[in-house]
């Protein structure tokens, strides 16, 4: 599947059908943004009910992940803990809700799935199952 540490498009929508048939099993409605390693979008989809903020939200969470590479919702801990504003970064695309999550390979982050239009705990859950259908 990987491309020693290229995200290839065939692996975004394998990642995208996965969260697309959980979404459809569940009638969750979703957005689903996978990019690469730079940030830049590969596959986006948002299902039935998905709310349209989320569309920017889940390709901002998945920005955040793979340019920070960490889980948004671990920077934004960071950030609370250490006491430190996210306006630190210069970067008004971050975003430290939970449902950004990089994507590794052999410890290298080759992207990032951001999941929005759930709780936070869903969101990440689901990017993680997106991510896990690439073996």
């Amino acid at each position: 599947m990987y491309q020693k540490t290229v995200l290839s498009h065939t692996d975004a929508m394998t990642i995208i059908n996965t969260i697309r048939e959980r979404a459809e099993a569940d009638s969750l409605g979703l957005v689903a943004a996978v990019v690469d390693d730079h940030g830049e979008l590969l596959a986006l989809m948002r299902t039935d009910g998905g709310p349209l903020p989320s569309i920017m939200i889940a390709q901002n969470k998945a920005y955040t992940a793979v340019r920070e590479r960490t889980e948004s919702r671990k920077l934004g801990q960071r950030s609370k803990d250490e006491g430190f504003p996210m306006t630190n970064f210069g970067e008004l695309r971050y975003i430290t809700w939970g449902g950004g999550v990089p994507i590794e390979h052999e410890g290298v982050v080759i992207g990032a799935v951001g999941v929005s239009g759930l709780s936070e705990d869903e969101d990440v859950e689901v990017a993680k199952a997106g991510i896990a259908a690439l073996g």
